[in-house]
């Protein structure tokens, strides 16, 4: 039986061994590639153990999903969080920690914005237009790279999965995505998101550089459909605390 994740793997993340980190994945997201750039994406770890990834949006917030903030449906303390930045290989990435108390989660969709210090990293652009029916799109996360006991394979290297945009309504999220909701609704094309991958970016596919941001990763079926918050609908909402 498919499995549908809304991706809530703190709990299960909490049992990640360090030797997970020790050596590469033979493949990336599961089925996709290893990435080659990715200056906004952000890995977020949970007592020191990879959990979610996230964009930097800003020079001191980042952009995720909810729901990796809550562990058996109680939030996740600030002490416990911390994210890893401006590499694409996590374990060389630089750790920055959130400011306590200045997070703010989405009324309307499963996203959250963490401040943090200060980052040296590009942040993403933002798209002002929705996603339209039939777009190539790429989803880059950490997550993980097998089927079995997604813990045990979380990448410690950055991974893309290729997707295409259907209608909201697509059997494929059939119970997840409805027209004039907050989700959009993908169908794999290369690789396919999973756990660890929640809240990372889904971005326009261009020339390095030129990709927006127009998706949150918030979960998938781990074979052919994923879905992500759309960041235009939300783009007043982002635009507001990153101003505070």
């Amino acid at each position: 039986m498919v499995r549908r994740v809304r991706v809530l793997l703190l709990t299960a993340l909490a049992l990640v061994m360090c030797s997970v980190m020790s050596s590469a994945p033979a493949s990336a997201v599961i089925g996709g590639k290893k990435s080659t750039y990715g200056p906004w994406a952000v890995r977020m770890l949970v007592d020191g153990k990879p959990a979610c990834t996230g964009t930097a949006v800003a020079r001191q917030w980042i952009l995720t999903a909810s729901h990796c903030f809550y562990e058996q449906a109680q939030p996740v303390a600030d002490r416990r969080i911390s994210f890893r930045v401006g590499n694409l290989d996590m374990r060389r990435g630089a750790k920055v920690l959130p400011i306590r108390g200045k997070r703010v989660g989405s009324a309307h969709a499963d996203m959250m914005l963490v401040k943090v210090s200060p980052m040296n990293v590009r942040p993403a652009r933002l798209s002002k237009v929705g996603v339209r029916r039939g777009q190539a799109v790429r989803q880059y996360g950490w997550g993980a790279t097998c089927t079995r006991d997604e813990s045990a394979c979380q990448s410690p290297v950055l991974k893309q999965s290729d997707l295409k945009v259907v209608r909201q309504n697509d059997p494929l999220c059939a119970g997840h995505t409805m027209p004039g909701g907050p989700d959009f609704c993908m169908k794999k094309v290369s690789g396919i998101p999973a756990g660890g991958d929640s809240g990372g970016p889904v971005m326009t596919v261009g020339p390095r550089g030129t990709e927006t941001l127009v998706g949150v990763f918030n979960g998938s079926d781990r074979e052919k459909s994923a879905e992500a918050g759309e960041v235009s609908q939300q783009l007043s909402w982002i635009r507001s605390v990153i101003r505070r």
